[in-house]
């Protein structure tokens, strides 16, 4: 469709909500205009909101298809296009598939090679088969031995535009409680107890071999390529001020106060979880991101491991008073875009890419609000 009409919306802007109309041309958002006059041929949105696109830029979902069951391997193509839709439903209209590299365990998902992955996404993104706009995070477990071989397929290729730096160690960061950690790893990796002993007591000789020269692989590998990089749990100050000092530039989940205040000072956007946000605190223990918000430093939301947890988490820091409604839409698209280098989404602005979602809000028995998802467009084009 070359030319869309949006009328009778509550258009969300990047500083207000107003009542208008949206016009789209090309793929691209042409005029903007208030009222609630619905011209002949425009769609009616029933006085919907309007929100831009999404911008999802760390999500498991995709590793949750590939491997539904410890040590079940899901065929590449099926399992991508149900990511995909998942995606999409919930008004993710650019989302970077997050797929973590090193694990010295050769039957989990991390452990293994992805090329067929890669070469699945590329075949999709070609043919035109995807309702999202797939990009690619790549999550490299530092201590692993086998990082930097399983890098392999992701060098270079134009899709990998964020890096993260990740160092799963029990016993700090994310892992600074050893019971958190048992409790992941025996009940969603289904390890059994000896197991999990034996894998800890192995992890602080491959952290000591392996974490910083392939940290320092990583932080040569991004300069003079584009690539955006991210520090992950950093927990003290001397974590983050390292981070700065390697050029990161997005905090994910920082797990204290103390790191996300420090993560603000250096530059640095600082990235919650969704479902940190809806369940009320860190399935880990650590700092809440509710709590971060009321500090007003919390600067992007992501779904992590719930896709539909995007839009709920931006209404609940609304509901909770941290943030009006165009900063808690920001948390969600222009922010996370920005973060990573898009500068031609995120936004209803005259111009930039027709990502759209039209949303019902809705009360639910608790007294929060819900979002529900009526309608997607991506370029223009209806999607969902």
């Amino acid at each position: 469709m070359n030319e869309l009409i949006l009328a009778n919306a509550r258009l969300v802007l990047a500083d207000e909500v107003i009542t208008g109309s949206l016009q789209v041309r090309q793929g691209r958002v042409a005029a903007l205009d208030s009222g609630t006059n619905v011209p002949a041929g425009a769609v009616d949105l029933e006085g919907d909101l309007l929100l831009p696109g999404l911008v999802e830029i760390h999500t498991d979902n995709f590793e949750r298809h590939l491997m539904p069951r410890p040590k079940v391997q899901w065929a590449e193509l099926p399992a991508l296009l149900a990511h995909d839709a998942e995606i999409a439903a919930a008004g993710i209209t650019t989302v970077f598939d997050a797929l973590g590299v090193g694990e010295a365990d050769t039957e989990s998902l991390r452990g293994t090679a992805w090329d067929a992955v890669v070469t699945t996404l590329s075949n999709c993104r070609r043919h035109d088969l995807l309702r999202a706009d797939h990009l690619l995070h790549i999550r490299c477990e530092l201590p692993a031995p086998n990082t930097i071989d399983l890098f392999q397929p992701f060098v270079d290729h134009p899709l990998v535009r964020l890096i993260s730096l990740m160092d799963h160690t029990p016993g700090q960061r994310q892992w600074e409680n050893i019971e958190h950690a048992r409790v992941y790893y025996t009940g969603k990796k289904g390890w059994s107890e000896e197991k999990f002993q034996r894998k800890v007591a192995e992890a602080e000789e491959m952290q000591q071999r392996y974490a910083n020269p392939h940290r320092q692989h990583f932080v040569d590998y991004v300069k003079d390529r584009g690539i955006a990089l991210a520090s992950h749990d950093d927990t003290t100050l001397a974590q983050v001020l390292q981070a700065q000092a390697e050029g990161v530039t997005v905090c994910e989940f920082p797990t204290t106060e103390l790191a996300a205040r420090a993560a603000r000072e250096h530059g640095m956007a600082t990235v919650m979880g969704g479902p940190n946000v809806v369940r009320g605190g860190s399935h880990s223990g650590n700092v809440a991101a509710s709590h971060l918000a009321s500090l007003g430093l919390l600067d992007i939301l992501s779904s992590d491991y719930v896709p539909g947890s995007l839009l709920t988490a931006a209404l609940r820091l609304v509901d909770d008073g941290h943030m009006t409604l165009p900063q808690a839409v920001a948390t969600v698209t222009r922010n996370p875009a920005r973060a990573v280098n898009l500068h031609d989404r995120g936004e209803l602005a005259v111009g930039l890419r027709a990502d759209l979602v039209q949303v019902r809000v809705v009360e639910v028995a608790d007294g929060h609000h819900h979002a529900v998802v009526r309608a997607v467009w991506r370029d223009g084009r209806r999607v969902i």
